[in-house]
C-alpha cells in the first residue's frame, strides 16, 4: 500500500474543499491492456479500508452516476507489468503501480502515488467480463484514463478526454459489475444505456452488449453487437481477436460448454472488411514461452489459417490481405504465464492497410 499512502498523505485539496472530501474509485486497470483483474479489484478494496482507518479527511463513496454528478475527487490507477531490466523486449518481471486523485470541481490532479511490486502471489487474471471479452483494440476512452495517471504530476489539469467520459464510465462500472455477478438482463440494459450516454461509444460498451446478449442466448442481438465491435476496431485501425487455438496447432479450440461462435466472428470480420473495401494485415502472436523460431512459425501459420477463413467467406478479400507471424515480439502482457492473464499475447490482429487498392 506504499503507493496509496503516498497518494493520500500528499493530497493537497483546494481551499474550501469539504471535510471529509468525497472520493470515488474509477476501477483500476492494467496500464497496457485496460483490463480489470482480481489484483486490481483487491487493491481497490484495500484502499477503501485504508481510507476508513487512516485518512478521515476523505470518505469513499460508490462510483455511480449520482456521485459523479456531484463532481467528487476521482481515484484512478494503473497496475502495469514491466521489465526491471528496462529493455522493451525484456521479461515482464515486476509491476508498476500508479495512482492519481482527480478533483472534478477544480479540474486539477491533486495528488499522485507510485510503487513497484514483485509478481509473487499476484493474481492478475481478468475478472469475468474482461476474461470473456472477445476483442481488444486501442480505445480512446481507456487511453484517456491511462494518461490521466501515467505521465502526469500533481497540479496538472485533468485530461478533457477523460472528464468528458467519466459519466459513461460510471454506467460502465455498474454494467461490468452486473455481468461479473451473472445478472445478464440487467447488464444488457445498462450497456444499452451507456451507448446512449455521451462518451459511451467505447469498446467496453460494444463488448458488453455482445457478451450479455450471448449469455441470454439472443443470437441475433449478439451478432449485431459483434458487428459493432468489429466496426469500432477497424475504425481504430486495429482489431485484436482472442482466437483460442489447440496447443501447437492451427486448429481452433471450441469449449463444448460455451461453444465460441468462431464462424460468426470470422464471417462478420469478412463481411465488414469486404463491404468497406478494407485491406488487412493479419498478424499472429504468441506468448514469450518456448523457442522463438517455433513461436514465429506457429503464429504465422495461425495468421494464414485465419486469412484463408476470411477469404472463404469473402472471396473479394483475396488480394486485399497479407498474413504475418510476430511470435512473441509484441506482447501486450508479457508475463509468460500462458493462462487467462496473458491471453491477449496469443491474439490474432487485423490491422488496416492505408492507401491500398
Amino acid at each position: 500500500m506504499l503507493a496509496a499512502n503516498n497518494l493520500f498523505s500528499k493530497a493537497e485539496m483546494p481551499e474550501g474543499a469539504p471535510a471529509p472530501s468525497s472520493i470515488v474509485i474509477d476501477p483500476l486497470i492494467d496500464g497496457m491492456t485496460g483490463i480489470q483483474s482480481n489484483t486490481t479489484r483487491a487493491m481497490e478494496r484495500r484502499m477503501v479500508e485504508l481510507v476508513k482507518t487512516n485518512y478521515p479527511r476523505f470518505k469513499v463513496e460508490p462510483f455511480t452516476t449520482a456521485t459523479v454528478a456531484k463532481s467528487p475527487v476521482v481515484l484512478v490507477g494503473t497496475f502495469t507489468p514491466i521489465s526491471l531490466s528496462g529493455k522493451p523486449d525484456g521479461a515482464r518481471d515486476a509491476f508498476r503501480v500508479c495512482l492519481a486523485l482527480l478533483d472534478l470541481k477544480s479540474g486539477k490532479i491533486v495528488s499522485k502515488g507510485f510503487a513497484r511490486a514483485t509478481p509473487d502471489g499476484i493474481e492478475h487474471a481478468p475478472v469475468a467480463y474482461f476474461n470473456d471479452s472477445p476483442v481488444w483494440t486501442t480505445d480512446p476512452a481507456i487511453q484517456a484514463y491511462i494518461k490521466s495517471c501515467q505521465g502526469t504530476k500533481a497540479g496538472d489539469p485533468i485530461s478533457q478526454a477523460y472528464a468528458d467520459r467519466v459519466l459513461a464510465a460510471a454506467f460502465l462500472s455498474d454494467a461490468i459489475n452486473a455481468y461479473n455477478d451473472r445478472r445478464y438482463v440487467e447488464a444488457l440494459e445498462l450497456y444499452r444505456t451507456v451507448l446512449k450516454t455521451p462518451g459511451g461509444d467505447q469498446l467496453r460498451t460494444f463488448n458488453g452488449l455482445y457478451l450479455a446478449a450471448t449469455k441470454l442466448n439472443r443470437k441475433a442481438d449478439a451478432a449485431d453487437a459483434f458487428g459493432k465491435v468489429v466496426d469500432f476496431g477497424l475504425a481504430n485501425n486495429r482489431l485484436a481477436v482472442k482466437f483460442l487455438f489447440k496447443p501447437g496447432s492451427t486448429q481452433l479450440y471450441s469449449d463444448p460448454k460455451s461453444g465460441t461462435p468462431y464462424a460468426m466472428w470470422l464471417k462478420t470480420i469478412a463481411d465488414k472488411s469486404s463491404s468497406g473495401k478494407t485491406c488487412l494485415e493479419i498478424v499472429g502472436h504468441s506468448s514469450p514461452t518456448g523457442p522463438e523460431p517455433i513461436n514465429l512459425r506457429l503464429s504465422g501459420l495461425r495468421a494464414e489459417y485465419v486469412k484463408d477463413r476470411i477469404q472463404a467467406a469473402a472471396p473479394s478479400m483475396s488480394k486485399r490481405m497479407i498474413a504475418n507471424g510476430m511470435g512473441s515480439k509484441e506482447p501486450l502482457v508479457g508475463t509468460g504465464r500462458d493462462n487467462a492473464s496473458d491471453a491477449l499475447d496469443r491474439r490474432v490482429e487485423f490491422k488496416t492497410i492505408n492507401n491500398c487498392s
